[in-house]
């Protein structure tokens, strides 16, 4: 496997999945209480499959430095939106825009940390 072939693959599905969740905050704001399950379901499953990708990267063929931020800022989203969907839209409560806002904040800075990999640069921090 190679490191570049498995960042690649995780920005694509990372950003797939932001457009979900860019939909999810849209709904949100749009005065609904939460957005359809399937919709969180399916932005969950692509950000727990690219970060599937690069653990499994980061374990058998290593990842640059930014990458590895990419990954530690991506899993704290990732609890984040466990505890978003845990506590709020599975109890069918109003999901907390506050939460969402950090949430996207989180993700949208793990993701770019990944492109910094990606493209060789290094992360503004």
């Amino acid at each position: 496997m190679e490191p570049m072939l498995s960042m690649q693959t995780a920005a694509w599905l990372l950003g797939i999945g932001a457009g979900g969740g860019l939909v999810i905050a849209g709904v949100r704001w749009s005065g609904q209480p939460h957005p359809p399950a399937w919709l969180a379901m399916l932005h969950g499953l692509l950000g727990a499959a690219a970060l599937t990708l690069l653990i499994y990267a980061w374990f058998t063929v290593g990842l640059p430095s930014s990458a590895q931020l990419a990954l530690a800022l991506l899993l704290l989203a990732a609890v984040g939106g466990t505890a978003i969907n845990l506590m709020f839209h599975w109890k069918m409560l109003p999901l907390p825009k506050s939460w969402i806002v950090v949430h996207a904040l989180v993700a949208a800075s793990g993701f770019v940390a990944l492109l910094c990999a990606i493209f060789n640069r290094p992360p503004v921090v």
